[in-house]
C-alpha cells in the first residue's frame, strides 16, 4: 500500500498509457517526505525516457478481494481452533500447548480484523484519518511481533506446558515487549495524498524508520536463522517439532527480506533502474501476501 497513490482521485504520477505509473511519482510516494533522499545524481532523467510500472494497478485490483478472502477466511479458521481447544483439550498436549495456541489464534484473530479496513482504504482510498491509520500499523505489527516471539519462546523450551503463573508472567510480557517493538511502526506511518494510508510518511534514512527496519529484520529475519541454527546443534530443540513456528516465520521471512531490498534501493545502495524498481514492487508485493497468509 505504501508504494502506490489512491484510486481516487487519479493522480499526476499516471501517463497517457493506460495502466501505468511514472516511476518517479511511485519514488515519491515511497518516501512522502520534503527532504527527498535522492539527490539529482542518484534519479534518472525520466524525462528523457519515461518509466513504466504495472504495479500499482494490479495491487489495487487484487489486494481488496485479496485482503477481503483472508479476512473470512481466518476468521472461520480461527474460530474452529478456538472451538477445538474449548471442547477437546486433550488434545492440545506440549509441544501445541493449549496456551500457546490459543495466543496464537488472539493474535491472528486481531491481524485479520485489520484487513476489511485495509482492503477498504486501498479499493476507494483512506478516509479515518491519520491516527486510525497509525492505529492499525500500530495493531498489525503488534499481532505480528507477538506472534513472532510467540512461537520463538514455543520452540526453545517448555514454558508453554501448563497455563501457570509463570506461563502469565511470560505472556504479559511477551506482549507488552512486542507492543513496545511495534511503536515505532505507528509513528512512521501516516496518510499520504489525503487518502493513502502508507507505512511509511518518512525518508528512508530517518533515524526512527531504521529503528522500525531494524526490529522487522530482527524479528522476521535473524530470530528465524537463530532458531533454525540452535534446531540444528540441539537435536531436543529439533525433536520438539515447533512446526507452526516455522510455518509463521517461513511466511513472513520474504517480506523481511523485502524491507531489506527496499532499503538498498531507498537509499541509493543500488542503482534505481526501471526494471529494478518493477521487479522490487512486484516481489515485496507478493512477500506481503504471503505474510498475510499466516492468519
Amino acid at each position: 500500500p505504501a508504494r502506490c497513490p489512491p484510486p481516487h482521485p487519479q493522480t499526476p504520477g499516471i501517463l497517457e498509457t493506460p495502466g501505468s505509473l511514472d516511476l518517479e511519482e511511485i519514488m515519491g510516494d515511497l518516501s512522502y517526505d520534503n527532504d527527498n533522499a535522492y539527490s539529482n545524481d542518484t534519479l534518472l532523467d525520466y524525462d528523457a525516457a519515461p518509466c513504466h510500472n504495472s504495479f500499482c494497478p494490479l495491487f489495487q485490483s487484487v489486494a481488496p478481494p485479496f485482503l477481503a478472502a483472508t479476512s473470512v477466511a481466518a476468521a472461520l479458521a480461527t474460530g474452529a481452533l478456538l472451538v477445538a481447544l474449548a471442547k477437546r483439550p486433550q488434545a492440545w498436549q506440549w509441544p501445541q500447548s493449549r496456551a500457546l495456541v490459543a495466543q496464537l489464534a488472539l493474535g491472528t484473530a486481531l491481524f485479520a480484523a485489520l484487513l476489511p479496513a485495509l482492503a477498504a482504504g486501498v479499493a476507494r482510498g483512506w478516509h479515518l484519518g491519520t491516527g486510525l491509520c497509525r492505529l492499525t500499523h500500530l495493531l498489525w505489527h503488534w499481532s505480528v511481533f507477538a506472534q513472532a516471539l510467540l512461537v520463538a519462546s514455543g520452540s526453545c523450551g517448555t514454558a508453554w506446558a501448563r497455563w501457570d503463573p509463570r506461563s502469565r508472567r511470560l505472556a504479559v510480557a511477551l506482549w507488552a515487549a512486542a507492543l513496545l517493538l511495534a511503536t515505532p511502526a505507528a509513528l512512521v506511518s501516516g496518510v499520504a495524498a489525503g487518502t493513502a494510508c502508507v507505512r511509511r510518511s518518512v525518508g528512508i534514512l530517518a533515524p526512527l524508520y531504521l529503528l522500525h527496519l531494524a526490529l522487522c529484520l530482527l524479528l522476521l529475519l535473524l530470530l528465524p536463522a537463530g532458531l533454525l541454527l540452535a534446531a540444528l546443534a540441539v537435536p531436543r530443540l529439533r525433536a520438539s517439532g515447533a512446526g507452526l513456528a516455522w510455518l509463521f516465520l517461513g511466511l513472513w521471512g520474504p517480506y523481511g527480506a523485502g524491507l531489506a531490498g527496499e532499503f538498498l534501493l531507498q537509499a541509493g545502495l543500488l542503482e534505481p533502474t526501471c526494471g529494478s524498481f518493477q521487479h522490487f514492487d512486484i516481489a515485496l508485493g507478493l512477500s506481503e501476501g504471503l505474510g498475510v497468509l499466516h492468519c
